[in-house]
């Protein structure tokens, strides 16, 4: 399985890994990755079916995406590294820090999903859509979830880069991806969780609602949980003023 994946910053420095959300690809961390790369050396990883990486046919599963990391980790020789995701990004990031503990020094997880709040067949439903139609028949719907209305109006050729990676993706690698969500229920591990965790939520974000997220800084021992108000799921592309400073205070 191949990831296709960027490498940015110092050579000798600690590493970050980018794992990106549904649908998206590592083009999505242009926000993060001057800021991070002055610091780290950060690697910006396509998940399997999306962007540059391999499309095997699905479903696919939660752990099939979290040994996908552990395998680039070993391809690229790194021991330990940090790692920040964002939404099915901050699942892979859960899976990670519950099953490879060894191999991550922290994490940062915006929007994460633990487990299908919205139900299994939801996600069932959107990918058997996908298969039918496309990835055009969920676009819009998606960008306005990830992007208030405000942001939307200002900023419509940086909310047109967002639309161009969803349609662009495949539609079976995204299909896949939503089985993977659809199938998953990380809660029973959180206590086991071991390395320092940042958990970052926003108050307006109807695709992970906060009151899904704000449970697992209670049992994810010792996790940090920062709520962004006036803010939509999406919250490292329209608000990183926000969420970079938080990134860098926990990853340094």
């Amino acid at each position: 399985m191949r990831l296709d994946y960027q490498v940015t910053g110092p050579e000798k420095a600690p590493v970050v890994l980018l794992g990106s959300s549904l649908g998206v690809t590592r083009a999505m961390w242009a926000p993060q990755v001057e800021v991070l790369a002055e610091r780290f050396r950060v690697i910006a990883f396509d998940h399997r079916g999306h962007g540059g990486s391999d499309v095997p046919a699905g479903p696919y599963a939660i752990e099939d995406l979290g040994s996908d990391v552990i395998e680039l980790l070993n391809e690229l020789m790194i021991e330990q590294a940090a790692y920040v995701g964002i939404s099915l990004g901050g699942a892979v990031g859960l899976w990670l820090a519950e099953n490879a503990p060894d191999r991550f020094s922290r994490f940062a997880l915006l929007c994460p999903p633990a487990y299908p709040a919205a139900g299994a067949q939801m996600w069932t439903d959107r990918a058997a859509q996908v298969r039918a139609d496309g990835t055009q028949s969920i676009t819009e719907a998606t960008l306005a979830k990830w992007f208030l209305p405000a942001y939307a109006d200002a900023h419509p050729a940086e909310v047109d880069l967002v639309r161009q990676q969803l349609l662009n993706t495949p539609a079976e690698g995204y299909a896949a991806c939503c089985e993977a969500l659809g199938a998953m229920d990380l809660r029973a591990n959180l206590a086991d969780i071991t390395a320092p965790v940042l958990l970052i939520t926003a108050e307006d974000d109807t695709s992970i609602p906060p009151e899904t997220v704000i449970p697992l800084a209670t049992a994810i021992p010792g996790a940090h949980l920062e709520i962004l108000d006036q803010a939509a799921h999406l919250v490292t592309y329209s608000d990183p003023t926000r969420v970079n400073p938080l990134l860098l205070a926990h990853l340094s």
